[in-house]
């Protein structure tokens, strides 16, 4: 794929590789619908809503998704979907506290809903912390659905979304790309548009 917009420059981490915006996007294409459904938790959407928002449809909320996904790994990891555990934290000494993969999550954060707990469960078969972190590390799919639904939950476990850090770096172009890159040649409104029948008039979340 061709990728313009979603190089733009992380910080000073550099750009995010293609391979890696391959793979996002292909799990974007995937991805359950109810992923990006408006829900009653101060998540990721109501937290980005002032700089990405307001929200036109499920598709443009599958894209922003992406591109918080795409700015929060380069700042948690650099995209190296090995990163292992933040040496800077003092907390990390437990198998369930330290750090793992791309998005830096721990298996403390399976914690913060059932159905997160459920995804490792059914993909690992184990919640010990030990195996969470390799599978984080290993399984890719799991890894961008877990953040994902993690950051529907709470904003609270990733640092750089919780105090704000990565808003600057978020870019109305980039989601703009990706839905392109999800749905080349889509109609102006699309099928699962009706997902949202309680949607319309810009909710935050």
């Amino acid at each position: 794929m061709a990728y313009h917009a979603t190089k733009h420059r992380v910080l000073n981490r550099g750009v995010p590789p293609d391979s890696f915006l391959d793979e996002l996007v292909a799990w974007g294409r995937t991805a359950p619908n109810d992923i990006f459904l408006p829900n009653a938790h101060k998540d990721i959407y109501s937290n980005v809503f002032t700089v990405l928002g307001p929200w036109q449809d499920l598709r443009h909320r599958r894209a922003v998704m992406l591109e918080v996904m795409r700015v929060l790994a380069g700042f948690e990891s650099s995209w190296n979907w090995n990163e292992g555990v933040d040496v800077t934290n003092r907390t990390s000494i437990t198998p369930t506290t330290i750090e793992a993969g791309a998005w830096q999550v721990s298996a403390n954060s399976m914690g913060f809903g059932l159905e997160l707990k459920s995804l490792v469960l059914t993909n690992v078969g184990s919640l010990t912390g030990n195996d969470f972190q390799r599978a984080m590390k290993q399984d890719h799919q799991l890894a961008m659905e877990y953040i994902a639904r993690l950051l529907r939950r709470t904003v609270n476990h990733n640092g750089p979304v919780k105090r704000h850090e990565i808003d600057p770096w978020l870019r109305n172009d980039a989601v703009m790309e990706f839905r392109a890159l999800l749905y080349p040649s889509s109609p102006a409104r699309a099928p699962d548009d009706d997902c949202l029948p309680q949607y319309r008039g810009g909710l935050r979340r």
